[in-house]
């Protein structure tokens, strides 16, 4: 039923469409072109300006054959992260790859393909089915910035599935909360070498803080990392600021915050120590801190409806669905946050994010059958 060669051919010609975060317009073009050529409705938000980019996120809404259910959303992001310009695609013993000198974009350029082909099978085969509002984000690799922005009065669907993922047999269901947490240390700044007494040394400052702070992962729910440092002029200078940016993110609300607090105590302490130890008269040094939410979690019972439907639908085609706790955010926890439950499903990516990215053809035609089952199923419920 799956047309690969067609699935195969579409994957390659959207895969060689420069799309890196902010500059997506081209490939939203080509988006545009092919939703409306299948009978959707499409639309693009007012995104594009809010997040400093091309063009907003595309929302492509198909009426459906007549079933009488609510809308199901299916999503994907068509932003992908750098090296991601002038992708040359290889094909070899039924898996894509790169060349080696960029990634390959199949997250999320995979699920972008299996959604069309299964629209175009839907159309081909007269299967009965709901209505689709399929929505494809922009930014979702700088910060889920998209998602962050959509215009939600433009959809109605509760529910739903977010196709970026790896596994094909497995669901998503949970995903942490994480906080953004940036500081700015701010000493004084003197001649290193003719009076370094005179100044004061926010880098030092920052790394005695950051020494003090438990990076990594902190338990089977928790994860801290410091992941930017920016700060100085040059050897001979005294650093007067330093910028850290890090992260926290957890499963519990309790632990997120519990870490979030410790990381920001040291910063304060080593800036409150340095005071005591040398007081002065202009306040220095000084501290910044801004704590941001990233992201809020994702928590999807088992019991969910939008899981036993996956499960369902697995189950027909002979295969096994397990629910998955992931330790990244998606769009899911951005569309949860405002009422749209959406699981993750998996599309067979390996190594995103790498310059060895690859996804098997194989594994984009599961996907295509899992995502048909599901579409059909969900026509047969007058409720989900």
């Amino acid at each position: 039923m799956v047309n690969r060669e067609r699935l195969g051919d579409l994957f390659k010609a959207l895969i060689q469409i420069d799309s890196v975060s902010k500059r997506e317009g081209a490939i939203a073009k080509t988006l545009q072109e092919i939703f409306e050529s299948l009978g959707a409705e499409v639309l693009i938000d007012r995104a594009g300006p809010k997040v400093g980019g091309e063009t907003g996120n595309l929302i492509a809404r198909f009426k459906g054959s007549g079933a009488d259910v609510m809308p199901l959303l299916l999503n994907a992001h068509m932003d992908t992260v750098q090296p991601g310009e002038g992708v040359k695609v290889l094909f070899s013993d039924g898996i894509f790859s790169s060349d080696g000198s960029t990634i390959l974009g199949a997250d999320d350029k995979s699920a972008l393909a299996v959604i069309i082909e299964t629209i175009k099978i839907l159309r081909e085969q007269e299967f009965s089915y709901g209505p689709l509002e399929v929505v494809v984000t922009v930014c979702e690799e700088v910060g889920l910035m998209g998602a962050k922005n959509f215009d939600y009065s433009l959809v109605k669907a509760q529910y739903g599935y977010s196709m970026d993922a790896t596994d094909t047999e497995g669901i998503v269901t949970r995903a942490p909360a994480a906080n953004h947490i940036r500081f700015k240390v701010h000493g004084r700044d003197a001649h290193a070498g003719a009076a370094p007494e005179k100044g004061i040394n926010a880098i030092l400052l920052a790394s005695r803080a950051i020494s003090e702070i438990s990076v990594g992962r902190i338990d089977e729910e928790t994860t801290v990392n410091i992941g930017l440092i920016e700060g100085g002029k040059a050897t001979n200078i005294v650093p007067s600021l330093v910028t850290v940016v890090g992260e926290a993110r957890s499963h519990s609300p309790e632990k997120l915050e519990e870490e979030t607090r410790k990381i920001v105590r040291s910063f304060e302490r080593q800036v409150s120590n340095y005071k005591e130890a040398f007081p002065s008269d202009d306040g220095l040094p000084r501290l910044e801190v801004e704590v941001s939410q990233d992201f809020s979690d994702l928590k999807i019972p088992d019991e969910h409806p939008v899981v036993a439907l996956a499960k369902e639908a697995a189950s027909s085609l002979g295969r096994e669905m397990k629910t998955k706790t992931s330790g990244g955010g998606s769009d899911a926890n951005i569309f949860f946050g405002h009422g749209i439950v959406a699981g993750v499903l998996g599309t067979g990516i390996k190594d995103m994010h790498t310059v060895r990215e690859s996804i098997r053809l194989d594994d984009m035609v599961k996907s295509v059958e899992l995502l048909l089952e599901i579409i059909q199923l969900h026509a047969k419920k007058a409720t989900i």
